[in-house]
């Protein structure tokens, strides 16, 4: 496995398909160049806090945003969220729940445990690509984090 090094969006979703649009959507503004997909939250979990195949990399080159599919093998997305607020290395980064739920209760569960959005996935392919490329000129361009600390 290649190891990636600075990373713009952490893309966390197991459907190929969805992944590959949301590529494409950022790829349309010109903002896919650091992208890393992983399929489910354990992989992201290791990824952002540099562990398993991810040792190498380390912990200290968190992404400016995290896109996160909820319905996720192993650790599902809820638990991921919850854990990424939670930790105070990685609290501030924004994570953004792109889903194709509408429920109530998903919604309002996902920014209980601190996300900074929520997106429901269009059916349509041209609304898909509109979304998700708003999303990312937004939180990639746009937005002003903080300045990330350095480890101790």
């Amino acid at each position: 496995m290649d190891v990636p090094g600075v990373v713009d969006v952490l893309l966390v979703e197991d459907n190929p398909a969805d992944a590959e649009l949301t590529i494409r959507a950022l790829g349309r503004r010109d903002l896919a160049g650091r992208l890393h997909t992983v399929e489910d939250g354990a992989e992201a979990l290791d990824f952002l806090f540099g562990r398993g195949a991810y040792a190498p990399r380390g912990a200290g080159l968190p992404p400016k945003v995290i896109l996160l599919d909820l319905k996720l093998s192993r650790i599902g997305g809820m638990e991921f969220l919850r854990t990424v607020k939670r930790d105070e290395r990685t609290r501030t980064i924004p994570v953004v729940v792109v889903s194709s739920s509408r429920e109530d209760r998903d919604i309002r569960e996902a920014y209980d445990l601190g996300a900074n959005g929520y997106v429901v996935k269009p059916v349509d392919y041209g609304s898909f690509m509109e979304a998700l490329g708003t999303l990312g000129l937004y939180w990639l361009v746009v937005n002003q984090p903080p300045e990330r600390r350095e480890e101790p």
